[in-house]
């Protein structure tokens, strides 16, 4: 590892998208992005699909072997709401990276630009403006209908003063090799996009700080059964989902496994702390999971990357 600024200052965005609106949502998080670079902040972090939100609990008209007109018109909606990279949305996205001098990580769904396919996505933006896409190698579950596997962009890092930083989106985390490829590539800030608010997923984020040795960004959100738009054809749906459909949880792992700062639940608030990125480096002395722990004449892991 190369000498590195000593502190990162972060602030993570626990909020509730404006569901399947893209205006909306990226007015909501240019608002954030503006109050938290206040405190200056270096990174500043949003949740899974904030643009256009996660709709939990709806199907979308998918059943075994059949698709219904109303949930294709409620997945065409979802789809207009989604973004494509490097367009109006992502240019503004940039300015206020530029603005607040700050990396900024947010998750999105991802329209292609050629084929009618949705990934769900990360984005990582630099101060300067350049960015890096994520896509999520392998949906969970039924997100299968909504979003298709991802077909490049499998594990970017961006550069930064404390060694490069990465995301993996939710249930990625449960993919052990693709946590290594992740590892291979030394970074130090894990940042995972989700909406885990169950309570097993602490054990989780907490293992993965300390099998990485690295700080665990758990960047979660609020969601509101009264966030979903009152016209949507499946409202049926929606309208037995609870009250709090997603509760948070958000919160940040240092590479000891203890809580940097505690889960926050129910709530919409800007989480800030200060990472002492020595901490990395130091934890590696008894265990270095891609250094001195590993045993590569045994194990091997071969990654196929695409950009």
């Amino acid at each position: 590892m190369k000498d590195i600024k000593t502190t990162c200052k972060i602030a993570l965005v626990q909020a509730e998208p404006v569901m399947f609106s893209k205006s909306a949502s990226l007015k909501k998080a240019l608002q954030y992005i503006c109050e938290a670079a206040s405190q200056k902040p270096d990174l500043i972090v949003f949740p899974e699909l904030f643009i256009p939100g996660y709709p939990v609990g709806m199907n979308f008209g998918f059943s075994m072997g059949k698709r219904s007109d109303e949930g294709r018109k409620d997945w065409k909606r979802y789809y207009d709401a989604s973004v494509v990279a490097g367009d109006s949305e992502f240019q503004q996205l940039a300015e206020a990276a530029k603005k607040a001098e700050a990396y900024i990580s947010l998750g999105f769904s991802e329209r292609d630009a050629v084929s009618g396919t949705l990934y769900n996505s990360n984005v990582i933006f630099e101060p300067n403006g350049s960015y890096k896409v994520h896509r999520k190698l392998k949906p969970t579950g039924s997100e299968r209908v909504v979003w298709g596997d991802a077909n490049k962009d499998y594990f970017p890092v961006t550069e930064t003063p404390w060694e490069p930083i990465g995301s993996m989106i939710c249930w990625e985390s449960y993919m052990p090799l693709a946590r290594v490829a992740l590892y291979q590539k030394g970074i130090t800030i894990y940042i995972s996009p989700n909406t885990n608010d169950n309570p097993e997923w602490q054990a989780t984020i907490q293992h993965i700080a300390i099998e990485g040795k690295c700080f665990f960004v758990n960047a979660d959100m609020i969601i509101r059964r009264s966030s979903y738009p009152s016209d949507l054809c499946e409202h049926n749906i929606v309208s037995e989902l609870p009250e709090f459909v997603c509760r948070g949880g958000s919160c940040i792992i240092d590479p000891y496994g203890h809580y940097l700062t505690k889960p926050v639940w129910d709530e919409e608030t800007i989480i800030y702390a200060e990472l002492d990125m020595s901490l990395p480096a130091a934890c590696k002395m008894e265990h270095d999971a891609i250094g001195h722990y590993a045993r590569p004449d045994i194990l091997e892991l071969k990654v196929n990357e695409k950009k």
